[in-house]
């Protein structure tokens, strides 16, 4: 049992992390372990599996993380609270992003107790905090290509809770939530899942372009990550030939504008998907102008590449 000051990982990490795994069932131990443990997560590869295997420890993540629900709602959250809490879902992060653990923790339904922290209206520090850390756990899964995983995604309420988060959230929780629905729609069940319903795909649509009329200049760090994870969304939907000439009323023209244009000119990737996209746009126009146009350079024009 841990006891006391709690040490790195350092030094003999198997038998350490088991130590700190223990601790998280004592009350005297408890926050110290999981800080430790969520600081050092990435120093030991096998972490996934312990806390997945060791028993009890589920329970007790589950358990810190389900202490805050009261508190949520009445705005009682204490920063000691949040911090354990964040803690808390950081490990379920490790766990969903892990090959052997990814499959039982969804299987398990374990993400649908971060549905409160993802569907909360608040955009107060504590809040969001606790609305990206569970984002976070969304995207590790996302990112994979697994057809359980994305078959997972698409039962439960994680699609409206990004596209909430995309509206709700700040830079960097737009960014993920973003990055989640592009995860989705990557997939042929994703995109059929957006266009099952009319009501669905005008959803995505129109939270797509509310998001780009919201950009800023607040987060420059973010914002290279959120137009890629944008414009790769509008490109799988301009993918859809039947919907695609409606889809040209919701591309905003900001989107184009030099400003961004310029910003994704450094990700090659981010900026052959806007050309695609505008050629795709284009077609939907029957326009037999070619699609290897530079994307357009003032920002008094809607731009060329949008007619």
């Amino acid at each position: 049992m841990v006891s006391g000051a709690v040490a790195p990982l350092t030094s003999n990490p198997p038998a350490r992390v088991r130590n700190l795994i223990q601790g998280l069932t004592s009350e005297e131990t408890q926050e110290q372990s999981l800080d430790v443990l969520c600081k050092n997560r990435l120093a030991y590869d096998n972490l996934a599996v312990l806390l997945w295997n060791s028993f009890g420890t589920m329970s007790v993540l589950l358990k810190i993380i389900t202490s805050a629900y009261r508190p949520l709602l009445s705005d009682g959250l204490t920063e000691r609270a949040v911090t354990q809490v964040c803690n808390a879902i950081t490990l379920f992060q490790c766990v969903a992003s892990h090959p052997n653990t990814r499959i039982p923790f969804i299987r398990a339904t374990m993400p649908v107790y971060l549905y409160p922290f993802l569907n909360t209206m608040s955009n107060e520090r504590s809040y969001e905090c606790l609305r990206i850390t569970s984002l976070g756990v969304i995207g590790s899964l996302a990112k994979v290509e697994d057809p359980e995983v994305i078959e997972y995604l698409l039962s439960t309420q994680i699609f409206p809770s990004c596209l909430r988060c995309m509206e709700l959230g700040k830079t960097l929780s737009r960014t993920v939530s973003t990055f989640i629905i592009y995860r989705i729609l990557l997939s042929e069940k994703g995109l059929k899942y957006c266009f099952v319903l009319a009501e669905r795909y005008l959803s995505v649509s129109q939270c797509l372009g509310k998001l780009v009329g919201n950009l800023g200049d607040d987060d420059v760090e973010n914002l290279p990550h959120l137009l890629k994870n944008i414009i790769g969304c509008y490109l799988r939907l301009s993918e859809n030939e039947r919907t695609r000439p409606q889809l040209l009323s919701y591309v905003p023209w900001k989107l184009l504008y030099h400003k961004y244009a310029n910003i994704v000119r450094s990700d090659p990737e981010a900026l052959a998907d806007l050309r695609k996209l505008v050629c795709n746009l284009r077609t939907s126009k029957s326009c037999t102008t070619h699609c290897t146009d530079e994307p357009p350079t003032s920002s008094n024009s809607p731009g060329p590449t949008i007619p």
